[in-house]
């Protein structure tokens, strides 16, 4: 357990990303029933992870009702247990009154009165200035008591980095920008850090690649040949250290001590437990060097500019 930034929060150092349990088989290759999805849940409420993250938009809101499902089911969540989840546009639309709606939404479907953190999601697809009411409307939730803290969630760090700006998000949450391959959010994580908000990370797999090594694409877009190049020759290192691609991708953000937590996705229950092991694994003393001379030139990263 560890400090949220400065939200005065505590949470676990690796939360359960919820985009999985709505099934998003485009996404993730396969479905999940809403019998499994409630089960995981129920498991994650008893396990070390202590934190559910999820947003109003992911299957069209089924992560969520599913969530909600199976913390109703348990009898309400422990006292030591947060989900957090995010505001998301609908039909291109990011008002204020949207933003509303997408939080009433989430409370309901959750069966939550109080969310803890809410996040302004993929900011990055809309225009700047018509995101700023989108803003005001979290700050008048959180002023009202619907929700406890503001985060921002995004992939562009550029973007990112200029609403970061703005002085009213107390996370970030990053996707893909910090991994064994890509540290395009180098500079926004130092960002945050100096101005006292918390980093979550998230997509640590590149979307699977880093997970199993297969595949050419990272990131939702086609790899280059170095960046395939590199995750080859750290799986042949991971294997030499008797290991492999996933536990590592975990363990270096784990580790990193600007990230206060890391985003897993996972369904099957035993995952759990390889996850625990990949957090708590000790490195031949020159593991991470070796990897670090692997990282892929800059210009070959999501963000290079």
């Amino acid at each position: 357990m560890r400090p949220l930034g400065a939200t005065g929060l505590t949470v676990s150092g690796v939360f359960l990303g919820g985009a999985p349990l709505g099934s998003m088989p485009e996404s993730f290759g396969y479905e999940v029933t809403e019998d499994d999805a409630i089960a995981l849940v129920r498991g994650i409420l008893r396990s070390p992870i202590r934190v559910i993250d999820t947003s109003n938009g992911y299957s069209g809101g089924r992560s969520e009702s599913r969530i909600g499902a199976a913390i109703a089911q348990d009898g309400g969540l422990p006292p030591d247990f947060l989900v957090t989840t995010k505001v998301d546009a609908m039909m291109g639309d990011y008002s204020a009154d949207r933003v509303r709606t997408s939080v009433a939404e989430s409370r309901q479907r959750l069966g939550l009165d109080h969310l803890p953190m809410v996040y302004l999601h993929d900011p990055e697809f809309h225009p700047f200035d018509r995101t700023l009411g989108a803003i005001e409307a979290l700050l008048e939730l959180k002023a009202a008591g619907k929700l406890g803290h503001i985060g921002l969630a995004g992939g562009d760090v550029h973007t990112m980095s200029r609403y970061l700006d703005l002085g009213v998000f107390e996370v970030i949450l990053i996707h893909n920008r910090w991994t064994l391959v890509d540290h395009s959010a180098d500079d926004l994580m130092g960002q945050a850090v100096a101005s006292g908000v918390a980093v979550v990370n998230a997509a640590i797999y590149g979307g699977g690649i880093l997970a199993n090594g297969r595949g050419s694409d990272y990131g939702y877009r086609r790899a280059s040949d170095e960046t395939l190049d590199s995750i080859r020759a750290m799986a042949a290192v991971c294997e030499r250290a008797d290991t492999d691609l996933a536990t590592v991708a975990l363990a270096a953000s784990y580790r990193d001590p600007r990230v206060s937590a890391t985003v897993v996705g996972f369904t099957r229950p035993e995952r759990i437990d390889s996850i625990m092991g990949a957090v708590g694994r000790r490195f031949p003393p020159d593991f991470w060097a070796e990897l670090d001379d692997l990282l892929p030139e800059r210009h070959h990263w999501l963000d290079y500019s």
